[in-house]
């Protein structure tokens, strides 16, 4: 067990946000932490790390126990870095309880000549922690997590300030991957990162030995690490099995199971309360009737289910059939900016869309993917040939929802775009995407950004398009609302075109992929998953290509080296022998001390040896000695085999 919370509790201005909560995380779990904005999850964090206090009921409640073991790492959505420090520096700090002992290290080994026993005993015990805890390896570890990160060699010397804040939080993520606690409490990771970046997160952490406690929107992510779900909803945490997928089928199940029971417990307090209210003025049925009460009165009450009804209900239809060709676009290119500023991204860009088909739209931040959907819809202009087919009648949703008018109130604003619409009709289409009672008449520039992309959604429900275009719809979006949505766009049989930084929308929806690439626009004829598939076939074809290469060149400098002279002196012809020896002696030496090195690994591991200090220095001590003898015999080798 690394961590455990007891009944917590936390009220906010007389209201209880958090009720009768347990946790436990044990090594390695790997928990995705989820519910709707504002349920209480980031609370709960701050109360699990101690930033703040749980409220009590009883005295026992409210119990935070961490084992002493328990180290605990912290990924907030602000990133908490010194900005006066150079990436290299700031990664280093992580480390800075290994470099002073490196420093002291270097400071003995000028000082062993004066045969001082205390300074050998010293340098020995220090060289097998420095050893143990990988202390050789700090540059390697740095390089090889902000190169996964998405960071250039070139970043490493920048001051850290000079980064946007997405790229600070992501330099965040890599410290705390660096210091590696035993507990990885992670808000919002996938925040700022591109699918390379998040796919060698994903990597990264599933090989890992940490334990996981996540808060994330992405349901892919949260798919392929977590082992297990907490929702809190109502102030209550609940608890699944497996992960995300996992969830929601039994979710599903638990909803239907409770309004089963709820129904029949409503249904046996209706024939209680009936009897009762029947009997307990006539004396001969009083004391049943009294009996009954009581039983009431101990009745557990069980709460009425969320129902599925108070969910948003979206649908998307058209009354004009489109042909079966859509859309064609030929040799467009995709710029940005106006007249002398006017930048191009990428040029000859060729795609054709069909009838039904649903397109995603895939490619790295600032590679144009928006302004692609603005160039179709002649928003902006371009190069090149777009052309819609007859019949298409076209619907967008944008992002930023720039197209509402902030001074309109909701009602107002779907009045002035279909006027013929009476208000109980708004109304109704308005509820349909939860927006409810006065909320109608709140200003479009008072609503938050799922609210906004709420209106958007009743505006293209009313358009009735038969081709839909999508700008990262399903950003400021709770999951409830993502799976609403996911199962309207399944549902709707017309033409959809979207962009998406989402993995679960995409791999739920998409049946072909357009990717948007510095080298060019790539169409893939098949949906997300087989897409992650084919780029690891190219990934592993790449670095197999690449070893060939690299073989290759290593052979070609050997055999041009062998032939550069043909006569050798018989000096020459004794040396090369003598060469050929030794670098025999030198690989067998190098296999023989690679067996004693594993046996001194192994030892390691017996309790008899890593319970006993004395003896698990001897042991460090005699495996540094042995690796720096290979390393020597590798080095004499790679020499010999130059020369």
């Amino acid at each position: 067990m690394l961590l455990k919370a007891v009944k917590i509790h936390k009220i906010y201005n007389g209201v209880k946000l958090l009720s009768d909560i347990d946790l436990q995380i044990e090594d390695n779990d790997r928990i995705g932490l989820i519910g709707a904005n504002g349920c209480g999850k980031s609370t709960l964090l701050k109360i699990l790390l101690g930033e703040i206090l749980p409220d009590h009921e009883l005295e026992s409640d409210g119990q935070i126990i961490r084992a002493a073991k328990t180290s605990v790492g912290y990924l907030a959505q602000s990133a908490a870095l010194d900005s006066s420090l150079t990436v290299q520096e700031e990664m280093r700090s992580v480390f800075s309880e290994l470099l002073q002992m490196q420093d002291r290290m270097r400071e003995l080994e000028h000082r062993l000549s004066e045969n001082d026993p205390a300074l050998t005993e010293e340098y020995d015990r220090l060289s097998a922690w420095f050893l143990s805890q990988g202390g050789y390896e700090i540059d390697v570890k740095i390089r090889t997590v902000l190169f996964g990160m998405g960071f250039s060699q070139a970043d490493f010397s920048r001051i850290v300030s000079s980064f946007s804040g997405g790229e600070k939080t992501r330099l965040a993520l890599a410290k705390l991957l660096l210091e590696s606690p035993n507990l990885l409490i992670l808000d919002e990771p996938t925040n700022h990162l591109d699918f390379e970046t998040i796919q060698w997160l994903e990597d990264y952490l599933a090989s890992s030995r940490n334990a996981l406690l996540i808060v994330s929107h992405d349901r892919y992510f949260l798919d392929q690490l977590c082992t297990s779900i907490c929702e809190i909803e109502r102030g209550k945490l609940t608890r699944y099995k497996g992960n995300y997928s996992a969830y929601t089928v039994q979710k599903e199940l638990a909803v239907e199971r409770q309004e089963k029971e709820y129904a029949m417990q409503q249904k046996e307090i209706a024939k209680l309360e009936d009897y009762v209210a029947r009997n307990l003025a006539r004396a001969s049925t009083s004391k049943s009737a009294k009996s009954r009460q009581k039983q009431l009165d101990k009745m557990e009450r069980i709460e009425k289910p969320i129902t599925k009804q108070k969910k948003a209900g979206l649908k998307f239809d058209y009354e004009i059939e489109p042909p079966l060709d859509v859309l064609e676009v030929r040799n467009v290119d995709i710029s940005v900016g106006t007249g002398a500023e006017r930048k191009k991204l990428l040029q000859d860009v060729n795609f054709l869309v069909r009838r039904g088909e649903k397109l995603g739209i895939i490619g790295v931040n600032g590679i144009g993917k928006s302004t692609l959907l603005k160039e179709i819809l002649n928003i902006l202009p371009h190069e090149g040939l777009i052309r819609f087919n007859k019949n298409i009648r076209t619907a967008y949703f944008d992002q930023e929802a720039a197209d509402l008018n902030p001074a309109n109130t909701v009602i107002d604003e779907l009045h002035d775009r279909f006027p013929a619409m009476l208000d109980g009709e708004i109304r109704n289409i308005l509820g349909q995407v939860r927006i409810i009672g006065e909320d109608v008449f709140k200003p479009v520039s008072a609503l938050s950004g799922g609210e906004r992309a709420k209106v958007c959604f009743a505006i293209l429900m009313l358009e009735h398009a038969n081709v839909m275009l999508l700008d990262e719809p399903t950003n400021h979006l709770d999951l409830s609302m993502k799976e609403v949505l996911e199962d309207a766009l399944e549902s709707y049989t017309g033409t959809l075109l979207f962009v998406s930084h989402d993995r679960y929308f995409l791999k739920r929806l998409a049946t072909q992929l357009l990717e948007l690439t510095p080298e060019g626009a790539v169409l893939h004829p098949y949906g997300f998953e087989k897409y992650l598939e084919e780029k690891s076939k190219l990934k592993q074809a790449q670095q197999a290509q690449k070893l060939q290469e690299e073989q290759q060149k290593a052979l070609e400098e050997k055999k041009k080296k062998s032939s550069v002279s043909s006569y050798r002196t018989k000096a020459q012809r004794s040396a090369d022998a003598m060469r050929r020896n030794r670098m025999r002696e030198l690989e067998q030496e190098i296999e023989n001390l690679e067996i004693l090195i594993a046996e001194q690994e192994e030892k390691l591991i017996l309790p008899e040896i890593c319970t006993d200090y004395q003896k698990m220095q001897e042991v460090c001590a005699e495996l540094e000695s042995l690796k720096n003898q290979s390393e020597s015999c590798f080095l004499e080798l790679c020499q010999l085999e130059e020369s």
